[in-house]
């Protein structure tokens, strides 16, 4: 299949979001280009590693897998059994140990398989392509040689990771070392190209630029992060441009890449949308969650593995709606399901208004007609009736509103003071969390002792302390730590403002009080729309053609045109916050119907790159740019984070030095 029959534009064709794009091309492009000739009835054998089995397993579901004729997924590096009368695919890394392993299959006189289709996930090193050349009796066997430039993991519909999960602690970490660095980077800039290559989208890349203090202060490696990377990224679409066939010649798109260091307190702070607490208090396995069940025979409730993902239509339509709001919604489904039902009703003898949502539950549990989708239903009830009792077990209403006054300025270090001596049943990480945000908003205070009292007042052990610590390494050489230590008032007024992370934005109505805060990609994003982000703190690495972003807002690739920017609307606009007329229980599969529906007539797509770690409410944030800005924003990072990995990583960013320190002590 060429590149165009599963082509990004929405002229003439229904438009596709990022992740369906990527799941044509693993299932059109490459699984059913091999049912050719005498193979297109045939089963077929699928191989992967490790790292394209995540890539498969991120994009598609078994079934589609086996829709394509795939009967067996197999592990490269695990002992197979021979099936000499069936073909193979090989979606595989480009790597040396791969092409041996996959020429150890193909090779002699009793091959594994009949017949190889070997596709590349990113561009191969000639010398590996010469080294299968060179075994004549392989070449014979093979069906097809190709790249496929898909090295990345969709982990939403909007969202991707690069999988590089020691990002933080390779590239950030007290001992810089400059060769695990580069190689860590090389391969993050090499998967970030491929999204391109995949979309066939050529960017305007941007990227955070490296500050110091003083042109005497010597630049970091830190410091240059953003920067490899978009050199990186930008060597690679050079490439792409100059040999891959059907890709853009001038700028389709725009990248913008930064690193963890813009924002430190987004992965810590709590993120109040149903989406991010689940994750956050319920200690999910990835998307799992083990709920259970009524025993139709009567006996103890069976537990049932479910998956929290997008081709559920209740968590389709409440992940980014505050706990608060979705608890409420469920509440007037289940009632709304009762009053409709006249089974309902029999079994309940007070009106359906005046019940809980529990006993609306175990109401609807009991019906003889208990269905798939009442069962989803029940499942959410059950899951949010969890979160809000962790709530008010563990206090997080006063906790936020703290976390909240901290980042606006709104409170100080006396407030917080007062906060860990009167609430002494808040839990160690929530004090750990606490004292994180203070260090990212006060980072003049490492310097007086103020953190450090503070630690010792919250009684945290070592390890706690190293991560608060760590803080000060994703500290931002600029302007903004210069502005925290000048001028400096004794007044408290201004002291509060002046240490403000966050100001309250003109315009924006906060629905819940515990939302205020909004990651800083937000900010950064709306700009970049606007093209009013600074040239100067965020560079171009190449040179916008005359036609793209024009001053009269020139056309776009897919739509024609760009549209103008949006006046500022609520936090949480209605467009994605509340639900399409979708109140009776199960009438939410509109959401799923309509999912793509809102991406036509979309402008150019924005595409922003997190180094060291993207959190949950940046992911959300682009869902609600796409909205307001007409323009499909995809998250990009080299993970993603929920707040107690991130913490872990604080941990561990200097833990060797640590160690040793201990010895000695």
């Amino acid at each position: 299949m060429s590149m165009s029959d599963s082509d990004t534009s929405s002229q003439g064709s229904e438009y596709k979001n990022f992740r369906q794009i990527t799941r044509d091309r693993l299932l059109n492009e490459m699984l059913r280009s091999t049912k050719t000739g005498d193979s297109k009835s045939s089963w077929k054998v699928l191989i992967m590693d490790k790292a394209t089995l995540k890539i498969i397993s991120n994009a598609c579901k078994m079934s589609d897998i086996t829709d394509e004729g795939v009967s067996l997924v197999e592990d490269i590096y695990k002992r197979r059994q021979p099936l000499p009368t069936m073909d193979a695919v090989y979606f595989i890394q480009p790597t040396k140990e791969n092409v041996v392993m996959f020429l150890s299959d193909m090779t002699g006189k009793s091959p594994l398989y009949r017949k190889a289709f070997v596709f590349f996930s990113s561009p191969v090193a000639r010398e590996l392509v010469n080294h299968i050349k060179r075994d004549r009796g392989v070449m014979s066997r093979i069906g097809a040689l190709r790249e496929m430039n898909l090295e990345y993991f969709p982990i939403d519909n909007q969202g991707f990771i690069t999988d590089n999960e020691k990002a933080l602690e390779e590239l950030f970490g007290e001992e810089e070392s400059s060769r695990k660095g580069d190689v860590c980077l090389n391969l993050m800039a090499t998967r970030i190209a491929t999204v391109f290559a995949s979309l066939r989208e050529f960017p305007l890349v941007r990227y955070r630029a490296a500050k110091s203090l003083d042109p005497t202060t010597m630049t970091t490696f830190r410091d240059l992060i953003p920067t490899k990377i978009a050199a990186g990224v930008w060597n690679c679409l050079m490439k792409y441009k100059a040999n891959l066939p059907n890709f853009p010649q001038s700028e389709t798109c725009e990248l913008l890449i930064l690193d963890r260091s813009i924002d430190q307190i987004a992965p810590i702070i709590h993120e109040w949308t149903y989406d991010a607490m689940c994750h956050d208090l319920l200690n999910l396995e990835g998307n799992k969650y083990v709920h259970e069940v009524p025993n139709r025979t009567g006996g103890l409730p069976e537990k049932k593995e479910v998956l929290l993902e997008d081709h559920d239509p209740i968590w389709l339509e409440l992940r980014h709606a505050h706990i608060a709001d979705a608890s409420e919604r469920l509440h007037e489904k289940m009632t709304n399901f009762v009053s409709k039902n006249k089974a309902a009703q029999i079994h309940g003898s007070r009106d359906a208004g005046n019940l809980s949502t529990r006993e609306l539950q175990m109401m609807v549990q009991a019906l003889p007609q208990y269905s798939e989708q009442i069962e989803k239903l029940s499942l959410h009830v059950d899951i949010a009736g969890k979160i809000n009792k962790i709530i008010r077990e563990m206090g997080l209403k006063e906790l936020g509103q703290m976390e909240q006054d901290l980042v606006f300025g709104d409170a100080g270090t006396k407030d917080l003071i007062n906060f860990l001596r009167t609430k002494e049943d808040v839990t160690r990480e929530n004090k750990l969390r606490l004292l994180m945000i203070y260090a990212a908003v006060h980072p003049e205070k490492f310097e007086d002792g103020k953190i450090a009292k503070l630690i010792e007042l919250a009684r945290l052990p070592q390890e706690d302390t190293n991560a608060v610590y760590n803080m000060r390494l994703l500290e931002v050489s600029s302007e903004a730590k210069k502005s925290s230590i000048i001028p400096f008032s004794l007044k408290f007024d201004v002291q509060k403002k002046k240490h403000a992370a966050r100001k309250d934005r003109p315009g924006e109505e906060v629905t819940w009080q515990l939302s205020r805060f909004y990651p800083i990609i937000e900010e950064l994003v709306e700009k970049l729309s606007k093209a009013e982000l600074s040239k100067d703190d965020y560079p171009c690495m190449n040179d916008p053609s005359p036609t793209f972003h024009g001053t009269s807002q020139s056309a776009s690739v897919r739509t024609g045109q760009i549209p103008p920017p949006h006046s500022m609307r609520s936090r949480r606009p209605a467009t994605w916050a509340r639900p399409r007329n979708s109140d009776d229980g199960y009438s939410s599969d509109s959401i799923l119907r309509h999912a793509s529906s809102d991406f036509k007539q979309m402008g150019q797509r924005i595409f922003v790159f997190i180094v060291g770690g993207a959190t949950r409410s940046e992911l959300r944030v682009c869902h609600k740019l796409t909205t307001k800005l007409k323009r499909e924003i995809v998250l990009g990072s080299s993970s993603l984070d929920d707040p107690s990995h991130f913490i872990t990583k604080m941990k561990l960013l200097n833990a060797n030095e640590l160690s040793l320190d201990d010895i000695q002590i």
